[in-house]
């Protein structure tokens, strides 16, 4: 059996996933039950500084988006960070962890970008015996007007800055929690990793409006006829913050430092994608909201009898994996070719591909043949591109195959290179040109 358990920036936990800062952890009952259910760790709903507790909305805290089956596909959530008193969070901490010692729990926090707030929040946390902290610096919403939250985090001057007093003042694992609301991920991660961080972790919350009530012409969620921006989450946005992990993981500034990845995670295969492409684990929010706290059995098994299936013995074999293999566009090799091919036996003759390829590609598949309703790629037209493969009703009933090295391309009218080429080279290339001469 695969051995799963988790040793993130030393914070042990016997599985790697765990519950992200959300409305799911805000409270000792809450994180109980997520344990009992199985969920490796938490990181317990951001805390405020010591005073009157943060003011949420009574109304509607939550906009959706669906798919055509109503399956959730992402959350808007307007809610802010708890509105439970300090010092009850702070001992409920206390116990849960004294009471499920095996277990990783790391406190969210979220204070006043001043020395003296930061001061004062660290070693009451500490004192509950947590095993780390976690620094909000991506909530989009409602905190990012106080200047907190994603007002934090896009600015790279501050993250360093906030990050070094954290560092100088608590013994506890600091993990800095970045925006995806920035043009370059990279920056805030590397300030954050020059002010000492232990780890980042990424991605909080995309900044949207999911909907307009077209009767009312308000945004979703609606309070009394207004609406406001809110923070998006699930399924919808794992491809950007995978993208955004595997930023972080392959530049040079950054490279080797642990990533808790965030964004989307609602299955085994979800979690073990992030961790090929540098995650240490991964952190659930909206399938744990969707779902229940049960889904992560699911998730532990499936990642499991994955992990023993391909032999991969410990989540070491896998973490990074497919890192080295993320490149730049100007890198991929243009002298690779592939084309679409119909599996005749599986088509259900739907036309999908005919329409996606006749209407907005390269009209490369028939329709027709001899009369008879048949669909077939047109070699000499295929460039390649896949779209048919994604519109395909029918799963692998369209596949893409290579061409192997010496075999003509007939849309090219040339054999296929064996030779490695990409753009820096490539003669259309002016920088190219202006190397070579």
């Amino acid at each position: 059996m695969a051995d799963i358990r988790n040793n993130f920036v030393g914070i042990k936990s016997p599985n790697p996933f765990w519950l992200a800062s959300a409305p799911p952890t805000d409270k000792a009952y809450n994180v109980i039950r997520a344990f009992k259910a199985g969920w490796g760790g938490v990181v317990w709903k951001t805390l405020g500084e010591e005073g009157p507790p943060v003011v949420n909305v009574n109304g509607p805290r939550y906009g959706a988006i669906w798919g055509a089956d109503r399956r959730l596909l992402g959350l808007n959530n307007i809610e802010l960070i708890t509105d439970r008193d300090l010092q009850v969070n702070l001992r409920e901490i206390k116990q849960v962890k004294k009471d499920w010692p095996d277990r990783a729990i790391v406190v969210s926090l979220m204070v006043p970008c001043v020395e003296e707030a930061w001061k004062a929040i660290l070693p009451v946390v500490e004192e509950t015996e947590a095993d780390g902290i976690e620094l909000n610096f991506g909530c989009p919403h409602g905190m990012s007007e106080r200047g907190m939250g994603a007002a934090v985090g896009q600015v790279p001057e501050y993250i360093e800055m906030v990050v070094r007093w954290c560092k100088q003042n608590t013994r506890m694992p600091v993990i800095t929690k970045l925006t995806p609301n920035i043009t370059d991920v990279r920056k805030p991660a590397r300030a954050a990793h020059a002010g000492g961080t232990d780890a980042v972790s990424l991605i909080n919350t995309i900044n949207s409006i999911t909907g307009v009530d077209l009767d009312s012409f308000a945004p979703q969620p609606t309070i009394d006829g207004k609406g406001s921006h809110g923070g998006y989450c699930g399924p919808a946005v794992k491809p950007i913050a995978m993208n955004m992990v595997a930023e972080i993981a392959r530049d040079p500034e950054t490279h080797g430092l642990p990533i808790s990845g965030i964004g989307g995670i609602t299955t085994w295969r979800d979690a073990a994608e992030f961790m090929a492409l540098g995650a240490g684990n991964v952190q659930v929010c909206t399938a744990a909201m969707t779902y229940g706290f049960k889904i992560v059995q699911e998730m532990i098994a499936g990642l499991e009898n994955w992990m023993d299936e391909k032999g991969h013995a410990s989540l070491d074999d896998i973490v990074g994996r497919a890192t080295p293999n993320v490149t730049d566009w100007q890198y991929l090799n243009l002298n690779y070719v592939a084309k679409a091919r119909i599996d005749q036996d599986a088509c259900i003759k739907c036309g999908r591909c005919h329409i996606a390829c006749e209407d907005t590609s390269h009209q490369a598949i028939t329709n027709m043949v001899d009369g008879v309703r048949h669909f077939e790629v047109i070699e000499a037209e295929c460039v390649g591109c896949n779209l048919c493969v994604n519109v395909c009703p029918v799963e692998n009933c369209i596949t893409m195959e290579p061409l192997a090295a010496g075999v003509m391309d007939q849309r090219t009218g040339k054999p296929v290179s064996p030779i490695y080429a990409n753009w820096t080279t490539h003669p259309n290339n002016p920088m190219a040109k202006v190397a070579a001469e």
